[in-house]
């Protein structure tokens, strides 16, 4: 009976009330501390920064508190300036607190360098499905007299003879010399 009598006794129900109050205290306090501190329904619109260069970008995040970052340089796209946003995350629209980083991936100058597989000694069949995967263009097909027929006897770019392993860049034309079958 003395744990129930001590339940119901006047200064265990002060202590209590005490308690409680300072918890629901704690509880307002924080929650107007972390309103303050967090910039609680501040909203930036983020600004659409697609096909802009670097400095653009900077001037329009700079008139929105905002801040970028760099993250990678693409696959040259064609349709997209050099150096501009191909991409960026947050989304055009959606809304951000100040001093927040907008990521950004940018156009390169061009189509990156690769190596010209070595071909040679192959059937046309094998040579023009490896050239296309890889990103070239397969241009003019010409044939000059040699034993085995639509063999890969030499590959040409812009005329000049090409060893396998030089780098070009992607979608660069290779005209190909192929053996007509005869000799």
């Amino acid at each position: 009976m003395g744990f129930i009598r001590f339940i119901f006794s006047k200064s265990f129900l002060i202590q209590l009330v005490l308690a409680v109050v300072l918890v629901v205290a704690l509880v307002f306090l924080s929650m107007y501390w972390l309103k303050g501190s967090t910039n609680h329904d501040q909203r930036i619109a983020v600004p659409d920064l697609g096909k802009m260069n670097l400095a653009l970008v900077k001037q329009k995040l700079d008139e929105s508190d905002l801040n970028y970052v760099v993250i990678d340089s693409s696959n040259y796209n064609p349709d997209f300036p050099k150096y501009s946003v191909i991409e960026q995350t947050p989304a055009p629209g959606k809304f951000v607190k100040e001093n927040r980083k907008i990521y950004l991936v940018l156009n390169p100058s061009g189509y990156r360098q690769i190596e010209v597989p070595n071909v040679v000694g192959r059937t046309r069949r094998q040579a023009e499905p490896t050239l296309i995967a890889i990103g070239f263009k397969v241009g003019n097909i010409t044939y000059k007299p040699y034993i085995a027929e639509d063999e890969v006897l030499e590959m040409r770019n812009e005329g000049k003879k090409l060893e396998p392993g030089t780098r070009l860049r992607k979608t660069a034309t290779i005209d190909l010399i192929l053996g007509d079958g005869t000799q």
